[in-house]
């Protein structure tokens, strides 16, 4: 077996998307999306799309890139997926030798990575330096056997979508920003760059906006919820939030609802989501729509230096 590391080429999009199912089922993965990553990455981030192959056939690859976003110079993330027929033949291994010999290069000090929590996947990232951190649940939905009832909001509330943001999108931006401020993880990420967040989230060729919605009270998008879908079956909740001093009323739960019930009319019959085992509030909230823990994974850290 001889594993070639490379970079992305447009041709590899359908073997990675291939690649990228069966290690990860519970996102939403496309071609397009592929191609867009590769396009869109904003420069800071020295990003790159590895693939490994074996005889001209794609079996591993990873998403590499400095975190640019963190107020914390030096941060950077990596995360081999090796198809499960090509496993346990050093196809990670060549993949995440390769992804941290570009990171030491661009100045990365620190590495963080996802790692299933599994015991052949702990046991990789153990023998390789990675030290476990904290842990994460995918959960998904049943769509067509899911109860949800109309959500109901509290007067000066109202419900819309992200297409209704279409011309100027900088109130989800805003709001997005501090919901993302406070959520928990390792690598604190600052939205202080509107234009970057246009190119990485909202112009995003996953994201649904007709399908995200958007909680608007005072003049201001207060709650929400961003979808990503792959417009056939699976529907992903990228981010759900709410501001600050409107916590504690429902309405992130009443946009995550409405959403759902739209998702359903329109076809799609499995939602997942992702949540920080810490973030007790929204694995509640997912709990009582009825989503169910369906993988779990851990986040490891080694030093570069």
């Amino acid at each position: 077996m001889t594993v070639i590391v490379r970079d992305f080429r447009p041709a590899d999009a359908p073997a990675v998307v291939r690649v990228r199912r069966a290690c990860v089922p519970y996102a939403v993965t496309t071609e397009e999306a592929l191609h867009f990553a590769v396009r869109s990455a904003n420069p800071a981030s020295k990003y790159r799309l590895l693939v490994a192959e074996d005889g001209g056939e794609v079996i591993g690859t990873s998403h590499v890139s400095l975190a640019y976003d963190s107020d914390e110079p030096g941060q950077s993330r990596v995360n081999p997926h090796v198809h499960p027929d090509h496993r346990g033949k050093g196809v990670g291994s060549a993949i995440l030798r390769t992804a941290e010999e570009h990171l030491a290069a661009e100045g990365a000090t620190t590495v963080f990575t996802w790692v299933n929590d599994e015991p052949a996947s702990l046991a990789f990232a153990a023998r390789r330096g990675y030290s476990p951190l904290r842990s994460a649940h995918f959960q998904r939905l049943d769509l067509a056997g899911a109860a949800l009832s109309e959500p109901k909001l509290p007067d000066g509330c109202a419900l819309t979508t992200g297409a209704d943001f279409a011309d100027d999108p900088r109130p989800v931006f805003e709001a997005d920003a501090e919901a993302t401020s406070d959520e928990p993880g390792d690598v604190g990420t600052d939205l202080d760059d509107y234009e970057d967040w246009l190119n990485q989230t909202w112009n995003h060729p996953c994201l649904d906006r007709g399908l995200s919605t958007l909680v608007v009270a005072d003049g201001r998008v207060v709650a929400f919820t961003l979808v990503h879908t792959d417009g056939a079956t699976t529907y992903l909740s990228a981010m759900t939030g709410s501001l600050r001093e409107y916590r504690g009323r429902g309405l992130a739960r009443a946009a995550k609802t409405d959403s759902l019930r739209r998702a359903r009319a329109a076809g799609y019959t499995d939602a997942f989501t992702n949540n920080d085992s810490g973030n007790e509030p929204m694995l509640a909230v997912n709990s009582r729509f009825g989503y169910r823990i369906c993988a779990s994974e851990v986040r490891h850290v080694r030093g570069l230096v």
